[in-house]
C-alpha cells in the first residue's frame, strides 16, 4: 500500500510566518519536495542517494513513527541507538503547534540512549516512502537526519534517524512543569496537539515494552492537572 501524508500548509503560507524561505524548483525533485524549504531538499538529496536499493530504506523510529509510521513495512523490531536520547524538546509550528501557540515534538539529541523501533522498507515501496516521509518530518528543516548505528535482536543496523542539533534554533531549553501545562492545554497544529501526541507516544512506547521515565512523568502530569480524562 502506497503511503499517504497530507500536506496542509503551501510554500507561500510558510515564508509569510518565516517559517520557509523559498528556493528556485528543481524539475529532478518530486513535486512534493520541492515545496519544502532549501534546506530539507538538500538533505532529502543526500538521503535518497544513500539508502540500500538491494535491502530497502530502513528507518529508526523514536516517536510517532512507531504508532503511525504511514507506509507498510516488511520488517520491524526493536532497536536501540547509543549516542542519542529522545526528549519533547523540539518547537512545532504546524504540525503540533502554531505560531500562536508553539507546541512541542519529540527529537532525538546527543548523549544518552534510546529504545525504539527499526523498519524495512520494500525496495519498490522505499522511494515513495521516503519522499513523503520528508514531506512529513522536514516541513521546515529542523531536524538534522542522519544514518544511524542500531542495535537489534537481529544484529546492528545502519537506519535513517532524525536527530537534533543543540544550536538548533527550534531546540527548547528545559521546561518547567507550568509551562508545559500552558503547552499541552493550548498547542494544537495539523496533526492534533501536542498533548495527544505525547499520550500516543506513551501508549506505544509501553505496548512494545519500552519505558521513557520523563515521558510518562510528563503525561502523569497532565492527567493530574484534569487535561485527560
Amino acid at each position: 500500500m502506497r503511503p499517504q501524508f497530507a500536506l496542509d500548509a503551501r510554500p507561500a503560507k510558510l515564508w509569510q510566518h518565516g517559517c520557509m524561505s523559498p528556493s528556485r524548483p528543481d524539475p529532478e525533485l518530486p513535486a512534493i519536495i520541492q515545496a519544502l524549504p532549501a534546506r530539507s531538499q538538500a538533505l532529502y538529496r543526500q538521503a535518497e542517494q544513500q539508502w540500500c536499493r538491494q535491502q530497502g530504506l530502513l528507518l529508526f523510529a523514536y516517536g510517532s513513527l512507531i504508532w503511525k509510521p504511514g507506509f507498510d513495512a516488511v520488517e520491524q523490531g526493536p532497536a536501540q541507538v547509543h549516542g542519542f536520547h529522545r526528549a519533547l524538546r523540539l518547537r512545532s509550528l504546524v504540525n503540533r503547534g502554531n505560531a500562536a501557540q508553539p507546541g512541542l515534538v519529540l527529537c532525538l539529541l546527543p548523549g544518552g540512549s534510546c529504545r525504539g523501533l527499526f523498519y524495512r522498507v520494500s525496495p519498490e515501496q522505499s522511494p515513495a516512502v521516503l519522499c513523503e516521509l520528508w514531506a512529513r518530518e522536514m516541513v521546515i528543516g529542523s531536524y538534522q537526519p542522519r544514518w544511524l548505528n542500531c542495535l537489534s535482536s537481529s544484529g546492528p543496523r545502519r537506519a535513517l534517524g532524525f536527530t537534533l542539533e543543540r544550536q538548533s534554533p527550534g531546540l527548547v531549553a528545559p521546561l518547567s512543569d507550568a509551562a508545559l501545562l500552558q503547552i499541552f492545554e493550548a498547542a494544537h497544529g495539523r496533526y492534533g496537539s501536542t498533548l495527544d501526541y505525547l499520550q500516543r507516544t506513551v501508549q506505544s512506547l509501553q505496548a512494545h515494552g519500552i519505558r521513557d521515565r520523563e515521558l510518562e512523568r510528563q503525561l502523569r502530569l497532565a492527567v493530574q492537572q484534569g487535561l485527560i480524562g
